[in-house]
């Protein structure tokens, strides 16, 4: 489960060991009282990837293995994690830190981290068969790195549908002149759920998914685009993205109630394809994925964490989507909440009263805690489920599970509407290179890809070292993309805040700018899970 810092705890606080996870050493300050460039050269086993860093300011520990997970309300699944937490025990360090994190491999499959948001050097970001092999079952490997800006990050695998298991866990990096003023700390980590439950797998949802649900299924399924590489997408385990042996589309399917399973193809567990989920938010159709549970912290609504908390503290929440294929609409009932920072950027503060989050997407707000019982609620949006938590500084008894706070249909505030922070704006240029990313792909066929190609490492975008690079993510398709850019942020248009995750909506284009400060291979490509792992991937690529 998350830990709970109050203010005075979290500020330099180290970490240790414990077993397969991570022990904070600020542990005893918890405020939680509830139950709860670069070819693919670097070797798979022992390799301390130490090149190019000083020494580690922090040595940890973390061992991927299957495990049994308790999803609370009397519900455990069998899945793949960090230790026995859900999420992972967070990693907790302050800006200019070198960490040192070993990952031994304890599942059937080969794995990776990548560590979401942070400019780290190439080599340690985390995808096979492009910055390095691998790390195959009963290997190690050491990804050692600093860290240099303070915000909420995490960290997950880059291989195939892992990240739809439990393998992802907060990494929160400090500002040693941290200028906000606050008494309590919570990291909420948001989730959609499937793995362990009657049988599903992640990889099984993609197989289910890459037989497309076929042209002629009903007109509102064909999410636009069409055009692009073949569909389909590889259902069983694999290294990384190899992308061989895609399904080729099944038969068209007859539609069917949101949320609503159908008799599954697959007899590993029943339908997970979503049909009618819709978002006026989000443009159209909201997701592809009907997941049994959507948790906070590991947490279904039935059985949630409660933070505790007294009348007026001012308290920082820290929102990570860790989900696969949804979108959360979250909100405090009875309170407002003021952004100070996305993407672990800081932003103008705003306030609001629910927040929009995609896939990858990170908020930070600020709330002044009233008297009472309170539902931090998250609404899959369109997807007519929701996961929440508690606050509680008073007593009395706890809303039911299906209380919707009112705030959740007040002012909504999305990315596009905030202002970066004046110190972290980037200097007024205009840009030495356009790269166009055209997003295609229908659910019909399940071939999503941008510029009408499936992912192929070998295949680079390239830009020049120190070049202002604007990003046009060009949506044909009628469905809405987490995009992610790796290893740097870039900023979105008219003095936007700094982001390295945003949002493109259906039929829209949306221009971003950054600077080409980093060199080495990233990858560019959307946060759906399985829109990733069916194509939805590139690479952009220079050199110092």
């Amino acid at each position: 489960m998350t830990h709970i810092h109050s203010r005075r705890a979290v500020l330099g606080a180290g970490i240790t060991l414990a077993g397969g996870g991570l022990l904070a050493a600020c542990s005893s300050g918890r405020d939680d009282t509830s139950a709860g460039g670069h070819p693919a050269g670097h070797r798979s086993g022992s390799d301390d990837g130490s090149a190019g860093e000083g020494p580690a300011d922090q040595k940890i520990a973390l061992t991927a293995a299957a495990t049994r997970l308790d999803l609370g309300a009397g519900r455990t699944v069998r899945s793949w994690a960090y230790g026995d937490d859900l999420p992972g025990r967070e990693i907790r360090a302050t800006a200019g830190d070198t960490l040192a994190v070993t990952l031994a491999n304890h599942l059937p499959q080969a794995t990776s981290l990548h560590w979401h948001g942070i400019a780290l050097r190439n080599a340690m970001d985390g995808v096979p068969g492009l910055t390095q092999r691998a790390v195959k079952p009963g290997a190690s490997f050491t990804y050692r790195f600093a860290v240099p800006d303070p915000g909420t990050y995490w960290f997950h695998p880059h291989s195939g549908t892992q990240q739809d298991r439990g393998l992802y866990a907060p990494l929160i990096v400090e500002d040693p002149k941290e200028p906000l003023a606050y008494d309590k700390e919570w990291v909420v980590v948001l989730d959609d759920w499937v793995d362990g439950v009657d049988g599903s797998t992640p990889d099984a949802v993609l197989a289910e998914l890459s037989k497309g649900m076929g042209s002629g299924s009903d007109e509102g399924m064909d999410h636009g685009g069409g055009h692009g590489g073949q569909g389909g997408g590889n259902g069983g385990g694999h290294d990384g993205h190899d992308m061989s042996g895609m399904a080729a589309p099944a038969a068209p399917a007859a539609p069917a109630a949101p949320d609503a399973p159908r008799r599954s193809p697959d007899p590993t567990g029943p339908s997970r394809m979503l049909m009618g989920a819709t978002s006026e938010l989000l443009g159209g159709d909201a997701g592809d994925v009907a997941y049994p549970y959507y948790l906070v912290n590991g947490r279904s609504a039935e059985d949630p964490q409660t933070f505790r908390a007294k009348p007026g503290d001012r308290i920082r929440i820290r929102f990570v989507n860790a989900g696969g294929d949804t979108a959360f609409r979250v909100a405090l009932g009875g309170h407002s909440m003021t952004v100070t920072h996305t993407d672990g950027f800081p932003v103008t503060h705003a306030r609001t009263d629910a927040l929009l989050l995609g896939m990858g997407e990170r908020y930070d707000v600020l709330v002044t805690a009233g008297d009472g019982v309170f539902p931090l609620t998250a609404v899959a949006e369109g997807k007519r489920r929701a996961a929440r938590a508690l606050l509680r500084t008073g007593g009395g008894a706890a809303p039911a599970p299906s209380a919707r706070p009112k705030e959740l249909d007040g002012r909504v505030l999305t990315a596009d509407r905030l202002k970066a922070a004046e110190g972290v704006r980037l200097t007024r240029r205009e840009p030495d290179r356009t790269v166009t990313l055209r997003l295609s792909g229908s659910m019909a066929a399940y071939d999503w890809a941008i510029n009408g190609k499936r992912y192929d490492p070998a295949e680079r975008l390239p830009v020049r070292s120190g070049e202002r690079v604007r990003l046009s993510f060009v949506n044909g398709t009628g469905m809405w993309h987490p995009m992610h850019l790796h290893g740097h942020t870039f900023a979105l248009p008219g003095g936007g805040p700094r982001k390295d995750t945003a949002i493109v909506r259906p039929g829209e284009t949306l221009d971003v700018d950054f600077d080409a400060d980093n060199p080495g291979l990233w990858m560019i490509h959307c946060h759906n899970v399985y829109h990733a792992e069916a194509g939805m991937m590139a690479v952009l690529g220079y050199r110092d």
